[in-house]
């Protein structure tokens, strides 16, 4: 480990690259070969033509998480902050202004409205109530955090309901750790909803949260940005799914194809979590077929990678053969299946698909009518479009009007990126708007007269 602020310098770097270790190693290492005839190279197809109008209004999702140092007479005690933001975007009010150049600035910031949900965990060396560790601190108030939460002001529907639901698709086949495991009950235990106890003589808590099993990469004694990490992105994906179990409890699931949901980051969930991509997975296929029994299209969800390997293979691929002309024409895609992702992005040989565990879409490469590299991730929402075993555009209807909309929202601040996740990581970031419900905002939004 360094002291703070001792960074090593590009000689010592440079021995090490050209050690002869390193060379040996790279010599064993497994290499791709691409020739510039385009060999291993993906076929971009030309993106379809969309036959239906974009959707009114756009509700993108994004979190922030940070770590702060706190004064309780402890060494190193921390205690987490996470903000989750959403942006609703009014396309259709943003059309009518187009119409009438010059804007006036003040009717264009009515066309976005933001919310954000605040929340407070402890971390290292902050021991709650009556709690005797902070790690069991930590779980009780992530239970809170959930319990508490209320996302729509008029009805209090609470984000636990749509955990807990979650919770109730997870297969009892596998039985976890007692959370307190620590401190040496060996019980293995079948987290249920609510609040309920483990089974040793002790008779300790158990929340449904701990079915999360997050905690169980809880630090006593430094950094928890990982955990911290890991509530985001079930926060982010939850409120999703909260926010369209909501509109089918109103009656108002009709209304949502006339909304696209972007989420940052890829349909997925990661780490100890990970089993909540699968009811996910089941949740939309369920909340899906319930609107095309109305007579409605595919929900329109997009998951958006900023970085990361794929978002590094898209780029590198794109110039592989002449840097002049680019593999990728404009408004071109690339849906990459189960062998291309295992053998030219992440190798592997195992008869598992890549992402089984931990996704819930599937990957999509495009190039914007604006030459904008767009790595996005489109949702199983049918049994037939779950898969990788194929790149058959057909499976997804919505794909074309995807990629319209891409080409809408694409932001001409920030390179490969798109406008509504720019704001809504904005708000995130810099909590303006607390307090403030979005889902108050969509159905308002939703109800006005055309």
């Amino acid at each position: 480990m360094p002291y703070e602020g001792e960074f090593a310098a590009y000689r010592p770097l440079q021995r090490i690259a050209d050690s002869d270790q390193v060379r040996a190693l790279l010599t064993r290492a497994k290499r791709v070969r691409v020739d510039g005839a385009g060999e291993g190279l993906p076929k971009p197809l030309d993106a379809p033509p969309s036959d239906v109008a974009l959707p009114e209004l756009v509700l993108a999702i994004d979190g922030s998480n940070a770590e702060v140092k706190v004064t309780n007479g402890y060494p190193g005690a921390r205690v987490g902050y996470i903000t989750v933001a959403s942006v609703l975007l009014n396309l259709k009010l943003i059309d009518a202004l187009d119409e009438q150049r010059p804007v006036d600035p003040v009717k264009f910031r009515t066309t976005e409205e933001a919310a954000t949900l605040p929340a407070a965990l402890p971390g290292s060396n902050v021991v709650t109530r009556e709690h005797i560790s902070a790690r069991d601190s930590f779980r009780a108030e992530l239970y809170d955090l959930f319990h508490d939460a209320i996302v729509d002001d008029d009805d209090h529907v609470r984000l636990i309901e749509t955990y807990e639901a979650l919770l109730r698709l997870k297969p009892d086949t596998k039985p976890q750790r007692c959370p307190y495991s620590y401190d040496g009950c060996g019980e293995s235990v079948l987290v249920r909803t609510g609040l309920t106890e483990c089974g040793c003589q002790k008779r300790r808590a158990i929340f449904s949260t701990d079915a999360l099993r997050v905690h169980e990469g809880f630090r006593d004694d430094s950094s928890n940005g990982e955990v911290l990490g890991e509530v985001m992105q079930v926060w982010e994906r939850l409120l999703l799914v909260h926010l369209l179990r909501c509109f089918e409890s109103r009656g108002m699931l009709s209304k949502v194809e006339k909304i696209a949901f972007i989420i940052d980051g890829p349909l997925a969930i990661f780490g100890h979590p990970a089993w909540l991509s699968a009811a996910i997975s089941t949740e939309l296929k369920r909340l899906n077929a319930k609107v095309a029994q109305g007579g409605g299209s595919d929900l329109l969800i997009i998951g958006i990678e900023k970085g990361g390997t794929f978002v590094e293979h898209f780029a590198d691929i794109d110039i592989m053969v002449d840097e002049d002309t680019p593999l990728f024409a404009n408004r071109s895609y690339f849906l990459p299946d189960d062998g291309y992702i295992k053998k030219r992005i992440i190798y592997s040989n195992s008869g598992k698909r890549y992402g089984a565990d931990t996704y819930f879409g599937r990957k999509l490469f495009y190039k914007t009518a604006n030459g904008s590299r767009i790595v996005a991730n489109i949702p199983f929402l049918d049994d037939d479009q779950d898969t990788l075993d194929t790149s058959d555009v057909s499976r997804y209807p919505q794909l074309p009007l995807v990629c319209e909309l891409l080409d809408k929202l694409v932001s001409s601040r920030f390179e490969n990126a798109l406008t509504p996740i720019v704001s809504a990581h904005a708000h995130a970031a810099i909590p303006l708007h607390l307090g403030e419900k979005v889902l108050k905002q969509l159905a308002a939004a939703l109800m006005k007269d055309d």
